[in-house]
């Protein structure tokens, strides 16, 4: 089992995590570190992936500058997301091995690692297929996934809604994909919910998954 180091750095700014994940991808593709697994939340930001159709913004710029809410462009897959505070992401930078150099299967077992996450948390969620990539409850998306993979060691990740103030994604058409909403685990259940608590609960499916032994890496 090979050891992949995990750390929880609290809220980060987008602009900042994009270039710790981009020096520690570099270093995992030297075999300078070990795989590496980042937890961590963004303030207010909306990312644009490769294929992001700028008309799924909403929100002007005036309106963003209101808001507080700072607009990046990134190396992932996938259309425009929003990320905030309340939302847990999630950035693998781990080298894949022979056996498991498949895409489609690195982001089915990401999509597993959420779901298993939410379990823990009594709500059933699930997988759809094409352009629904993620995780989904019924017809909200709990969770947007978009990674990249280069040299088989893979970078970006996941955003689970915990917490989140949904409201903010309004200002956006969420990956681009109208007539679905979204929703989190404190609206699905009624109650707050820990993050702490699911945190752990990522760490372990993680590790299971994809059969690593997490350590701490610190922060």
């Amino acid at each position: 089992m090979q050891i992949c180091e995990t750390r929880y750095l609290g809220i980060v700014p987008y602009g900042e995590a994009h270039e710790l994940q981009k020096e520690l991808t570099a270093k995992r593709k030297a075999d300078e570190i070990p795989d590496t697994f980042l937890l961590l939340q963004h303030p207010h930001v909306i990312t644009l992936g490769q294929g992001a159709d700028r008309t799924n913004i909403l929100a002007d710029e005036a309106m963003r500058v209101r808001l507080g809410v700072e607009l990046h462009e990134t190396g992932r897959g996938g259309d425009v997301t929003y990320h905030g505070p309340g939302q847990l992401v999630g950035y693998p930078i781990i080298k894949l091995l022979p056996g498991r150099q498949d895409i489609r299967r690195y982001v089915r077992d990401i999509q597993e690692v959420l779901i298993r996450t939410a379990r823990d948390f009594s709500v059933e969620a699930e997988p759809r297929g094409g352009e629904y990539v993620g995780v989904w409850v019924g017809d909200d998306k709990l969770a947007a996934i978009g990674i990249r993979i280069s040299r088989w060691v893979t970078m970006h990740g996941f955003a689970l809604n915990v917490a989140t103030d949904l409201s903010y994604f309004q200002l956006i058409v969420p990956c681009g994909i109208r007539n679905h909403g979204v929703t989190s685990l404190e609206k699905l259940l009624g109650h707050p919910v820990e993050m702490r608590l699911v945190i752990e609960s990522a760490q372990r499916h993680f590790g299971e998954i994809f059969n690593r032994q997490l350590v701490d890496g610190g922060v």
